[in-house]
This record gives structure tokens, C-alpha cells and sequence, in this order.
């Protein structure tokens, strides 16, 4: 099993080590998928939930002219569709951006994880947060300017690797093209080809092929308004709780 689904869990919620090692057991080592696969197709049935253990993906609609709206990103430790086998079709796709390891769990193995609370709550942590990163990307699409968009995005992308160990302090791999960027924040490629030259004119950024490194994290975030808050991670609401204190 990868060491991502329990850090990402875990950031939502303790485990004790019973229920670490019921993971262990239900998820297994997983199949391969290359990049550019379906996991699952908008409008299939799916009696399974499937689970990234390695590689990055994506949750995507596609229009009646063929335009592709991206509308999540998947990273090692997510759980794509928890609800998936309780519904009669897929209102999404989901796909491979790179090559993947992915667990398939049946609605059994769902059952035995939701029967410990510890677990239950982790799970259920997981899929209100997929709902509050959908809100946070309807404000950065609707309220934000082309370059705040993108640097959100980077911001998101850099919390959520760090927390299963794919990003520095300050840095990590983007997995995405300029076009799939475009998809995700609704701009041409050209709008964020600008937006990214804006953030590396600015200091902001500093990218060698798919390599982000952010020279002022600090800066960075206040540049896109972030406030990780909505990720919901345990260290943020910790942190939070402090403040109020």
C-alpha cells in the first residue's frame, strides 16, 4: 500500500494501528494504468472506488463541442469516487495524467473501512474537503485575474503534494501542461503562458521544465489570497484553533 493514503488520512484525521493496518490490507498493491487512461468514463457505472497509490490524475466533463473542463486534480492517497458504487452513473470522467498505480476497492471493503470511526471519519473528512476545493476553484474561475488564478493553483498544488510527501518546503513537480492548466482555470494557453511569465517576472516563481520552486512561499500565497483553511489538513485547523484562542 502507499505510504500516501495514510498520510493523507492521517492529515485529516489519527488512526490507531488497527485501522492502519486494515488499510494496509484492503488496498492492497493496486494495478497499473498509463498516462491518458480513463479510470472511469462520465455516464459509466462503476461498483468500485478507486484509489490513487502513485501518479496524478484528473476529474474532467467534457462539452457536446468536445471542450474539457478539468475540474479536480487527483494526487497519491485520494480516494476518487467514495460514493461511486451508490450511484446508478458517473456524472464525471476521471483519468490518468501520468502513469498511475490505482487500488480498486469493492463496496465490502468500503463497509469494513466506514465500520471503524476513526477510519469513518478520515474517509468522510476526505470527501468534504473534495467539496470545499470545488467551492475555493468556482471563486478562483469567477472572482480572480488570469495570473491570482494560476498561483492559487500552484499554492493548492504544493500543500496538498507536501502533505504525501511529493513537494519541499517550497518546491515540486507540476504534472500539468499549459493547456491543462487553461482547462482547470478557464483561460487559453496563451492567457497562461502570460500568467506564468508574470510570476516569474515577479519573483514569484522560478520554473525549470515542470519544476516549480517558489523563492517566497509567503509571498506567493498572499500574491493568490490563499488560505490553505479550506484543504481542512489537521496542522491548518490546529493552527486555526490557535489563533482564536
Amino acid at each position: 500500500m502507499s505510504a500516501a493514503i495514510l498520510g493523507k488520512l492521517e492529515a485529516l484525521h489519527p488512526l490507531p494501528d488497527d485501522d492502519r493496518a486494515l488499510l494496509h490490507a484492503v488496498v492492497g498493491r493496486g494495478r497499473p494504468l498509463k498516462a491518458g487512461d480513463d479510470i472511469v468514463r462520465e455516464g459509466e457505472r462503476t461498483d468500485v472506488v478507486h484509489v490513487i497509490l502513485e501518479g496524478h490524475g484528473y476529474r474532467y466533463k467534457t462539452l457536446a463541442d468536445g471542450k474539457r473542463q478539468i475540474i479536480g486534480y487527483l494526487v497519491p492517497g485520494d480516494f476518487c469516487d467514495l460514493y461511486g458504487f451508490l450511484l446508478d452513473r458517473m456524472d464525471h470522467g476521471m483519468a490518468t495524467r501520468t502513469a498511475c498505480r490505482i487500488a480498486e476497492l469493492s463496496e465490502e471493503h468500503i463497509l469494513m473501512l466506514t465500520s471503524r470511526p476513526a477510519l469513518a471519519r478520515a474517509l468522510w473528512w476526505s470527501e468534504l474537503v473534495n467539496a470545499s476545493i470545488l467551492r475555493e476553484w468556482l471563486v478562483n474561475m469567477g472572482r480572480r485575474t488570469p495570473s491570482v488564478r494560476v498561483a492559487h493553483i500552484l499554492c493548492e498544488l504544493l500543500v496538498r503534494l507536501q502533505v504525501v510527501g511529493e513537494a519541499t518546503n517550497d518546491s515540486f513537480r507540476l504534472e500539468l501542461s499549459q493547456a491543462e492548466l487553461g482547462d482547470t482555470v478557464g483561460l487559453t494557453t496563451v492567457s497562461v503562458n502570460r500568467a506564468l511569465q508574470k510570476l516569474r517576472s515577479a519573483g514569484l516563481i522560478q520554473q525549470t521544465n515542470r519544476e516549480i520552486a517558489i523563492p517566497d512561499v509567503a509571498a506567493l500565497k498572499a500574491f493568490a489570497d490563499f488560505d490553505p483553511s479550506y484543504l481542512h489538513f489537521r496542522k491548518d485547523r490546529d493552527e486555526s484553533a490557535e489563533g482564536r484562542a
